[in-house]
């Protein structure tokens, strides 16, 4: 199991389910953190109470969308932030996502949604 603690952002409940499911099944970390808002998942690493070693980001979602997350995830001061693998998992075929994420120093790989047992095996760790 590479990872200790992994945190999935995404505002869709099922879509969470289902990539929790993989996740579990896959073992893939201990523990797996689901947080349906962007906003709380920033606050919940602002103040310490949650320190991710991998975190599986939705690109759509309301209020904060996954690279207004990545804004916010910069200006954070966390002890070992460059280390976080962040996979951008996203429904979404439009190239300039793709790109901008490709150009984002935080992104590890950009994964089409749904994530699947294959994808997990394929990921760049």
């Amino acid at each position: 199991m590479p990872f200790k603690t992994c945190l999935l952002i995404d505002d869709n409940y099922i879509d969470n389910f289902v990539t929790r499911r993989i996740l579990e099944s896959g073992n893939f970390a201990e523990e797996i953190i689901v947080n349906q808002s962007a906003t709380d998942a920033i606050n919940a690493l602002k103040d310490g109470s949650l320190r991710p070693d991998v975190i599986f980001l939705d690109l759509r979602m309301p209020l904060m969308n996954g690279f207004d997350f990545l804004n916010e995830f910069d200006k954070i001061d966390m002890p070992g932030k460059e280390n976080v693998k962040i996979f951008m998992l996203s429904s979404s075929l439009d190239p300039t996502d793709v790109r901008r994420s490709s150009e984002n120093k935080y992104i590890t790989q950009f994964l089409h949604k749904p994530l699947t047992h294959k994808t997990l095996e394929e990921l760049s760790l």
